[in-house]
């Protein structure tokens, strides 16, 4: 007997199998409300899971974040941060939240989507804010501050949507109505931001 999940498997199976030999190119994963599997090399969003090929076949990758070195690393980009923080016109407490959210200030970050660095700038985001260097923390905050500057004046500074949006991507926003995307990740991921936030606040007060 056939289940659903071995029908999808053979179907991720085949689509790999179709896919041109692209040694450069980074092959992703996402599973659609109705399970639908979509692989692509061009992710819309960090809801998509980048793909490494093991002995055991494709596989997510794992993030990687040097969480012990939280402390070390926050002291040592603060200037950084206040600096680009100043120059779009960003709370420092909020960079520090987004920051600590999506790399926990590991400049060497790399997400199970593929984003990389401080701010985890996915290589779309990162070219439409003419970053060549995403593992550079002064060039990945200076164009993760870009996006989140942008995206707060999208969505009339509306905090909750600009850190959906920076999550999920602003499509995902405007394709809901503009409120949260359905997402556990991305729900959790505006509830920690500004819980972050908040703390930072009372710190920098």
């Amino acid at each position: 007997m056939i289940t659903r999940k071995t029908q999808i498997s053979y179907f991720v199976v085949t689509v790999l199998l179709c896919l041109p030999t692209i040694s450069n190119a980074d092959i992703y994963k996402y599973v659609d409300k109705h399970g639908r599997v979509i692989l692509t090399d061009k992710p819309r969003n960090s809801n998509y899971k980048r793909l490494v090929k093991t002995w055991k076949g494709w596989e997510e990758k794992k993030s990687s974040v040097a969480y012990d070195q939280f402390s070390l690393n926050k002291e040592k980009y603060s200037t950084t941060v206040a600096y680009y923080a100043s120059q779009f016109g960003l709370p420092k407490s909020l960079l520090d939240a987004v920051i600590t959210a999506e790399s926990a200030f590991d400049p060497n970050a790399i997400s199970k989507a593929g984003a990389v660095g401080l701010m985890q700038l996915m290589p779309e985001t990162a070219k439409r804010y003419g970053v060549s260097n995403r593992r550079n923390p002064a060039a990945n905050v200076k164009g993760g501050s870009r996006y989140l500057r942008d995206l707060l004046l999208m969505f009339d500074n509306k905090l909750y949507l600009a850190l959906a949006a920076y999550n999920a991507g602003e499509g995902a926003v405007k394709k809901y109505g503009n409120k949260i995307p359905p997402y556990k990740e991305t729900q959790n991921y505006v509830k920690k931001v500004i819980n972050y936030y908040r703390e930072y606040k009372k710190d920098a007060s």
